[in-house]
């Protein structure tokens, strides 16, 4: 038990030393329920990273310094949530060469309105766009981590492992579904 422990604490020290190479940006604190999943999955595959709030509209200038001096700093990708029609992805996307990726956050009609206001970019500023919530929050750990391991052996490797652990998981699940049903007859 206690090498389980001195484990983890040695993992997550190594996680917190990391330099950061993803930005995960928010633009309230109402929004870290939901953003904590893409830090979440970050950590999982030993990416730094940081959790940031930063309003595109609330703190203009903050928004626009965080965009043109993320790469100088070291982030490679920046993943953006904001919910109602706000448009932080969109304009960190016009102040920096960076990918960035778009998680529109339900904070009224159903996340509509934010899916719409990030997936909407005009042509020569794109913003990939995931989807509403933390589905969207996980998937865009993911696709930072997919855009990180282009360079990165060490990491498409346990992306590799990842997904194979993910199928393994589905096709158990399949079986055990199957076991337990009875056969619908006609």
């Amino acid at each position: 038990m206690m090498r389980l422990k001195t484990r983890v604490r040695s993992q997550e020290s190594e996680r917190r030393a990391a330099k950061p190479v993803v930005a995960v940006v928010m633009g309230s604190d109402s929004d870290l329920a939901v953003m904590a999943e893409a830090a979440r999955v970050l950590g999982e595959f030993g990416v730094g990273h940081e959790v940031l709030i930063v309003s595109a509209h609330r703190t203009p200038d903050r928004c626009r310094a965080f965009a043109r001096g993320a790469a100088g700093r070291g982030i490679r990708v920046i993943v953006a949530g904001a919910g109602k029609a706000a448009h932080l992805a969109g304009v960190i996307a016009a102040h920096t060469t960076l990918p960035v990726i778009g998680v529109p956050l339900d904070a009224g009609m159903n996340g509509l309105d934010a899916l719409l206001s990030t997936v909407q970019m005009p042509g020569g500023v794109p913003v990939a766009c995931m989807a509403v919530g933390k589905a969207g929050a996980k998937n865009a750990g993911l696709l930072a981590v997919e855009i990180l391991a282009l360079g990165d052996a060490g990491l498409a490797s346990r992306l590799a492992r990842y997904r194979g652990r993910m199928a393994r998981e589905v096709a158990a699940k399949g079986r055990a579904a199957a076991g337990s049903s009875n056969p619908v007859k006609n």
